[in-house]
Parts: C-alpha cells; sequence; structure tokens
C-alpha cells in the first residue's frame, strides 16, 4: 500500500470479513486491491500477505474450518485457499469504500457457523501455548493470555484451563 492509513489495518481486515461472513485469503487479497485502487493508493501485495498473517497470528482473523462453512461455494475450496472469519481479538471496522465490495466482488452469500469456528480456535489456542512454552516464547505466551480474554467473551467456550496453564507459565 502506499503512504497514508493502510486498508490492511487488522480490524479493517475483519471488517472486510465479515461483510462477507468469510473469505477466502485469496478473496480478501482481492478485496484488498480493489480498496487500494479505489483510494487511488499502490497495490503492494507482499504488505497485504503480511498484513493478512499479522492479523491471523493476532487472533482477529481466524482460519475457519469446512464444517463452519456455509453459502454457496463452500464446497469448492481447498486447503490452500485458507477461508477465513473475523476473530475474537477483532474490532471490525470499515475502510472507506468497502461498502461497494459486495457490488464489485464476485463473492456468494455466505455465513459462518460460530461454535465449529469457536471450537477450531480454542484448538488452536491450545496447540499455540504448548508451542510457546516448549520453545520457551514468553511473548508470544503474554499475547495468548491476552487472547484466551477475548475468546472467552466472543464465544460461550472455558478457556480457564488454558489461560491458567499460560499465566503459570509466563509467572516461572
Amino acid at each position: 500500500m502506499a503512504d497514508g492509513p493502510s486498508v490492511a489495518a487488522r480490524d479493517d481486515l475483519a471488517g472486510v470479513v465479515d461483510l462477507f461472513g468469510w473469505l477466502t485469503r485469496a478473496e480478501l487479497s482481492n478485496a484488498l486491491s480493489e480498496l487500494a485502487f479505489k483510494q487511488r493508493a499502490e497495490v503492494d501485495e507482499d504488505a497485504i500477505d503480511a498484513a493478512i498473517d499479522l492479523a491471523v497470528a493476532e487472533y482477529a482473523l481466524v482460519p475457519a474450518p469446512e464444517e463452519a462453512l456455509s453459502g454457496d461455494g463452500e464446497n469448492d475450496l481447498t486447503a490452500a485457499e485458507g477461508p477465513l472469519a473475523v476473530g475474537p481479538a477483532a474490532f471490525p471496522t470499515l475502510p472507506e469504500g468497502a461498502e461497494d465490495l459486495p457490488h464489485i466482488l464476485d463473492v456468494p452469500d455466505r455465513d459462518i457457523d460460530r461454535e465449529p469456528l469457536a471450537d477450531a480456535v480454542l484448538d488452536r489456542l491450545r496447540e499455540e501455548a504448548v508451542e510457546a512454552t516448549n520453545g520457551g516464547d514468553d511473548d508470544r505466551l503474554e499475547t495468548l493470555a491476552d487472547v484466551t480474554y477475548d475468546v472467552e467473551a466472543w464465544a460461550p467456550v472455558d478457556v480457564d484451563p488454558i489461560r491458567t496453564r499460560i499465566l503459570a507459565e509466563v509467572d516461572e
């Protein structure tokens, strides 16, 4: 992207995804390119990919399992397309011009089932907590501890056992 406000801020990314229910990485990248074009900004594909990766790492966007996806086209996905949904750490906002995206992009009507999505996020959180613990990554553990509070507010799941283990590890 060019100088100035980035259309790739994590909450803006979540806002774009929220407009559609869920998007593949390629669809989200295309949407961000369209927004950049509308704003007469330069498109930097590497910056878009990095922004998506960061939003996923921070749980603003989360990989959506196939069983959480509904709507036209969900059966045509490959694992490489990486369907993404709004995650627990997001406060979705619409970047300038995003309200036109449903008219610009050829994306079918979609919805997301929050229960399997929440289960997948909880599984990911557990796995990442173990990886960070085994790797001695205190910074990541602190980030994951914060995410546990977001997950708890976002979905009716019990994250206390995970948070307790993370905090015990951080306090050592």
